[in-house]
């Protein structure tokens, strides 16, 4: 595995190694947030309030006077962690439904597709603010009504890909050689298309990232003092006159971050797609 894992590492286009390397970059600085910041992202400082950027302070600091460096780099690891937490959670739900809806069908597959049916009629956004508004807000709750608009799209995907997978000849060969059903969806099946979901779900590392920001931004997400990059802006954008860099300074961050996970989502799609890989 080991031996394979590399080989498909080298034979990878030098784009997609440099997108991978960004990402891992990128989740490693939100990971090591609280040892790489120069303050605390909560200590306030009437003296500093608003300063333009500096040697002291690249990003300048906010109207409490606390240096924004600090705070977007704290709030990399909220935004991404928990769109990393959506995705983990939302996905394989979503998966293992999709799952069991295209190999089972029937009645079983007909009713979980109905719930899915039910729960994508609504639009994804306006669904997560009602859910997060009816919940209360906070970052816990923000995480869950996103978790309950995103596993539809799962579930579609990986269902639309049993279907096809399950009149492969292989699967075939697997039914007449007496392999059990579990064995057959989880052995031979789920690994053909584990490779789609994985993209998919790097793909959605940004607008789950947008997600969780736009709640915020509405204050019915992270709720301020906390560090997230769409309160940040929300907070900031009252005095983008004054101190743009307010406001600017975490929406540069965030678009680029989502840009480098868009990039690198795009880039793995096409090096796992044969189709792609012979234009």
């Amino acid at each position: 595995m080991l031996r394979k894992a590399m080989l498909a590492a080298h034979k990878a286009p030098l784009l997609l190694r440099l997108l991978a390397v960004a990402s891992v970059l990128i989740l490693v600085v939100s990971l090591f947030a609280a040892q790489l910041a120069p303050y605390d992202p909560y200590a306030t400082d009437p003296q500093l309030i608003l300063q333009p950027p500096a040697a002291a302070h690249p990003c300048g600091t906010d109207n409490y006077g606390r240096d924004l460096l600090s705070r977007i780099l704290f709030g990399a690891r909220t935004s991404i962690g928990a769109a990393l937490l959506i995705i983990l959670i939302a996905g394989t739900g979503g998966s293992l439904i999709g799952l069991l809806a295209g190999f089972f069908r029937g009645r079983t597959g007909a009713l979980l597709m109905r719930i899915t049916d039910i729960v994508q009629a609504f639009p994804s956004l306006i669904l997560a603010i009602a859910v997060a508004g009816i919940l209360g807000g906070g970052l816990m709750n923000a995480i869950l009504a996103l978790m309950l608009t995103t596993w539809t799209q799962y579930a579609r995907l990986a269902r639309s890909m049993t279907l096809a997978a399950a009149e492969e000849t292989y699967v075939q060969a697997a039914w007449l050689s007496g392999c059990s059903r579990m064995r057959i969806l989880f052995v031979h099946i789920l690994p053909n298309i584990a490779g789609t979901l994985i993209t998919t779900a790097v793909m959605h590392i940004s607008t789950m990232m947008m997600g969780l920001a736009a709640l915020s931004y509405l204050g019915i997400g992270v709720k301020i003092p906390d560090a997230e990059w769409g309160a940040m802006i929300s907070e900031g954008q009252k005095y983008l006159r004054q101190a743009p860099w307010a406001a600017l300074a975490p929406s540069i961050v965030m678009i680029s971050v989502m840009m480098v996970f868009n990039l690198f989502g795009d880039a793995l799609r096409d090096h796992l797609d044969p189709k792609m890989r012979k234009l």
